[in-house]
């Protein structure tokens, strides 16, 4: 069996993972492994990592990394205290490869540690853009350092093969959020005005 490793920090981009996580988990040929860090483990966002576990998965190593600061200092100290944790757990759970989500930088932390310990990396939503903000820098660093990647549109496939990567690696997948909107359960109309306490007028689908 293969062992793979999904690594989240935040609730946001567990919401996006799950049924990627879900199936990992239900196929038998596969060993889902789960590093919970970041925000998950903070009682400031609500220790979101019992959202994780209320969900049926368990999580194998939690990496603590956060410093209650934003300023840059607190950023760069955490990134250091997180490729120190996640170095360690990595060491424990030799994954076979490493599943990560977009551009935080507890993300950036964990694929830094599984480069030096050349464990094979998964990047998804690779390619985007965010100006004005380091979060662009952090993603392109993210691909810099993967091997295969999973991007949502086609401007982002074109993207991560002008940083230099294979195109044979770069798969077009769509967005994540696509799988959980197909499985969303949609309210009734009756439902919804109830939930809302509010009553549409006839001009409301």
């Amino acid at each position: 069996m293969r062992k793979i490793c999904i690594i989240t920090g935040s609730r946001a981009e567990y919401g996006l993972l799950r049924w990627l996580m879900k199936g990992i988990k239900d196929d038998p040929e596969l060993d889902l492994l789960i590093i919970a860090t970041g925000m998950h483990l903070s009682p400031e966002f609500g220790l979101t990592y019992k959202v994780i576990e209320n969900d049926g998965f368990i999580i194998n190593r939690k990496v603590e990394m956060l410093i209650s600061s934003d300023s840059s200092i607190g950023i760069a100290k955490s990134i250091g205290l997180g490729m120190i944790g996640f170095a360690d757990a990595l060491s424990e759970l030799k994954p076979d490869l490493i599943v990560v989500l977009g551009d935080r930088f507890e993300i950036f932390s964990a694929v830094s540690a599984a480069m030096v310990a050349k464990i094979p990396i998964a990047h998804l939503h690779g390619g985007e853009a965010t100006e004005g903000l380091i979060d662009e820098s952090i993603r392109h660093s993210i691909t810099k350092m993967s091997h295969l990647h999973f991007v949502a549109a086609e401007p982002y496939r074109k993207r991560v093969i002008q940083l230099g990567e294979n195109p044979e690696r770069v798969f077009l997948v769509g967005g994540l959020g696509v799988d959980s909107i197909k499985r969303f359960e949609l309210l009734d109309r009756r439902t919804l005005e109830t939930s809302l306490d509010f009553k549409f007028g006839k001009k409301i689908c």
